[in-house]
Order: structure tokens, then C-alpha cells, then sequence
């Protein structure tokens, strides 16, 4: 039997993704975004663009400063949630040692939408260029948060194909 708290816990969370699939904004020329929304949106752009060109460079460290530095963040892959900022940049280092294994990462097909003046959620395509590991890809969707006026990655679920 489950207690109200569960049933509630489910109810508000339905809520909350029905919400945000409502909330959804388009950004772009002719679509009607505030100047607000495209400022935010421009900003996660930023992020995005911030952490490939540190990929690809081999800054792993200088990647993960477009995530939230804090116990709270989560990265979901193939091996199942990963809890906080550190434990992040650790599974990174150890699975990506050198530049050969790190690549040349792109970023395609972003689909940005905003949930709350301080909320996104963006989903995409990732591709790791990688002639003498063999390239690699799938899909990812981000939930980013505007914290102290900087956009972060608050939570990461990312797969492979």
C-alpha cells in the first residue's frame, strides 16, 4: 500500500513535467521569446559552446565548469547515476585518460526549453571524433539551473548508441 506522501510525491512530479512541456518556450527570430528568454537561452548556448571547445582541447576540469559544483548534481549513464560535482570529474578523467580516448566532441540538434526564468531543460546529440578509438555518440538531456547569475548543468543524462 503506498502512503499519501508517495502518491503526492508522483501527482507533483507528473504536475511538474506536464508543466514544463507547457512552459516550453521557442526562441528565435519571429517566434515571440522575450528579450528575457533569448538572453537565457543565448547563456546556455554559451555553456555548451564553453565545455566542447574545453573538450576538445583535453580540459576535462575546464569542461566541468559548466556543470553545478555541488553534491546535488546528477550525471546518469550506461553505470547508473553518479552523485556530485567531484565524483563527476572523476568518472570523467578515468574513463577519457588522454586526448585520443577525449576526442573532438560536437554538440547537434539542441532543442532548448525553458521551464522557469531560472530552468532549462535541453536535449540534443553528442559525437566524439576519435580516429584512433573509434568514434562515438547518442543523445543527451540536460536540466540547467541559473545559479549566481551563471546558467550550470544540474543534472546530465547522457546515452551512447
Amino acid at each position: 500500500m503506498r502512503s499519501i506522501q508517495q502518491v503526492g510525491s508522483k501527482a507533483a512530479l507528473l504536475g511538474l513535467l506536464v508543466g514544463a512541456q507547457a512552459c516550453a518556450v521557442a526562441t528565435g527570430p519571429g517566434t515571440g521569446a522575450s528579450a528575457r528568454d533569448q538572453a537565457a537561452v543565448a547563456g546556455i548556448r554559451t555553456v555548451l559552446t564553453t565545455q566542447t571547445a574545453a573538450w576538445n582541447r583535453g580540459d576535462i576540469p575546464g569542461f566541468m565548469q559548466g556543470y553545478w559544483k555541488s553534491d546535488s548534481l546528477v550525471f546518469i549513464g550506461r553505470k547508473g547515476p553518479t552523485y556530485g560535482w567531484q565524483q563527476t570529474l572523476d568518472n570523467y578523467q578515468k574513463s577519457y585518460p588522454d586526448a585520443a580516448t577525449m576526442g573532438q566532441l560536437d554538440f547537434s540538434g539542441l532543442r532548448i526549453s525553458l521551464l522557469a526564468p531560472n530552468a532549462a531543460q535541453v536535449v540534443g546529440r553528442w559525437h566524439l571524433a576519435r580516429p584512433s578509438a573509434g568514434d562515438v555518440q547518442g543523445h543527451f538531456l540536460l536540466v540547467m539551473r541559473q545559479i549566481g547569475g551563471q546558467w550550470v548543468v544540474a543534472a546530465d543524462h547522457t546515452n551512447s548508441d
